[in-house]
Formats: structure tokens, C-alpha cells, sequence
């Protein structure tokens, strides 16, 4: 017999049962049931707990005394691009985001601010986004990175939160011509040593065994930064500051990747 159909049109299209099509969070059960009925059911908290840019920390220049200062834009945050998300996912629900970031912050000094910052405001979700100042430590500060990341997402789960940790931007890969003075291009020159050496890999790369050790869902934002790197992007035009803060259009990838680990 000959047909004249492609044969890919012939074959018989089969598709797996509804069942196997599972959300990745729980907090999404929470999200559906607050949905269903908004007076029977608590509003939905997330909390946000890290650095400089998970503040929401942008543009960097030098003052009158030539110290460097930064840009605070908390509406173009990734932790405030993703509540917008998650609003127009599900426009009824109320969506409480707590931003506990702070500029200049590692991942110690999120441990002692913990309880204080997050868990006391009893969240259904926290995402964990440290290592970028943890790393100017070098290689030596990696034990010490790894042991309070850990502790954090232990006392997150223990308090009955999911939690999320999130890998670090790329940093750096070159001195930006846009950078004039000596201690803008110092800072950036430590940084360019950090990230062209392989020591933010290795922080990275500790993130995700931590998550992987202590039941955290891991956003991978690093690796979507080392495949840009990998495809010749001139990753350091994409960050405000030509240092290790991400342009406001990059806050909005990372916040598709935490959606996109909150839905599964």
C-alpha cells in the first residue's frame, strides 16, 4: 500500500494521562486553595533572603570622597518582577513578598538575621540568594559559605517553609570602558579575578549540593549566565553597575526562573 500522508502523520498520537502533569511546589496548593476561597484560606507569603541583588541594588558610582556607592530600585527587583507574576497568574490571590535583602550582605550574615528578617513572618516559601560577597573570601571562604547556607535552608525547612536557593549572576568578565575611576576599576578588577579564575563556579557549584543535601529546589540562575559566556555574550555589559549587579531586564529572567520553580 502507498501513502501518500507524511509518515509522521500517520502514526498514532498518543499523549500521557492528565495525572502525571504535577505541579513542582506545594506552595502552589496553597495558591490554589487560597484561589478557591479567599476567606477560608491565609494569604501567601514568600520571603527573600540575600545580597545586594536580591535588595534590588543597580547602578554603582563614586561620591565626593571617592567612595562607591550604589542605585536602590526595589521595583525592578527580581523578588518584585516575580510577585508581578505571580499576580497575573492568579489575580485574586494576595501575594505578601518580604524582602530581606541587603547590600553587602553574605551568607553568615543572613544566618544571624534569619529568624528575625524571615521566620518571623511565618513564610510558605523562602528563596536563598547569597555567594556573590561570600566569594571575595576566595576558595578559603568556601567551608564557611557552605556551612551557614546550609544551616539556613535546614532552619527554613524546619520552621515548615519550601525553599528555594538561588546560584549567583556572573559577575565581571572584563574591565568595561564605562568604568573611569581608579576605585571603581580597583573593585572591579578583584571581582574579574574572581569570576575569570573559577572561584564563583565553585561557590555555584556548593549552592547546589547544599540545596541538593538539605531538600531545597535549586534555580540555577548561574548556569544560564556561564551558557551566555559560552555563546560569546559580553556578559559584563549586562550588569548596572559593569560589577555583579544584573541590568533590570536581567531581573526579569531570574524571576521567570523562580516562576518557573514554583509551577514545576
Amino acid at each position: 500500500m502507498i501513502y501518500n500522508t507524511p509518515y509522521f502523520l500517520r502514526q498514532r498520537l498518543t499523549f500521557p494521562p492528565l495525572s502525571i502533569y504535577t505541579v513542582g511546589m506545594k506552595i502552589i496548593e496553597k495558591i490554589c486553595k487560597k484561589q478557591a476561597s479567599l476567606r477560608a484560606n491565609p494569604a501567601v507569603t514568600i520571603a527573600l533572603i540575600g545580597d545586594s541583588v536580591t535588595q534590588g541594588c543597580f547602578e554603582c558610582y563614586t561620591d565626593h570622597e571617592g567612595n562607591l556607592q550604589t542605585l536602590f530600585d526595589y521595583e525592578s527587583s527580581y523578588g518584585n518582577r516575580l510577585k508581578g507574576m505571580l499576580n497575573t497568574l492568579y489575580p485574586n490571590v494576595p501575594f505578601n513578598v518580604i524582602n530581606a535583602g541587603i547590600s553587602g550582605d553574605n551568607a553568615q550574615g543572613g544566618l544571624k538575621r534569619l529568624d528575625r528578617d524571615v521566620l518571623s513572618y511565618r513564610p510558605d516559601l523562602v528563596i536563598v540568594g547569597f555567594a556573590l560577597n561570600d566569594s571575595t573570601t576566595g576558595k578559603e571562604g568556601l567551608p564557611a559559605y557552605k556551612e551557614a547556607l546550609a544551616e539556613i535552608v535546614k532552619r527554613v525547612v524546619g520552621a515548615g517553609a519550601e525553599c528555594i536557593v538561588l546560584t549567583p549572576n556572573a559577575m565581571n568578565t572584563k574591565i568595561s570602558d564605562f568604568i573611569k575611576e581608579p576605585a571603581y576599576e580597583k573593585v572591579a578588577k578583584n571581582l574579574l579575578r574572581i569570576q575569570t579564575s573559577g572561584v564563583l563556579d565553585l561557590y555555584a557549584e556548593a549552592a547546589r549540593e547544599v540545596a541538593a543535601e538539605n531538600g531545597a529546589t535549586i534555580c540555577d540562575v548561574y548556569a544560564k549566565w556561564k551558557k551566555m559566556i559560552a555563546a560569546g555574550v559580553n556578559v559584563t555589559e549586562l550588569l548596572a553597575n559593569k560589577l555583579n549587579h544584573p541590568l533590570r531586564e536581567m531581573h526579569y529572567l531570574t524571576a521567570m526562573m523562580l516562576c518557573d520553580c514554583i509551577l514545576g
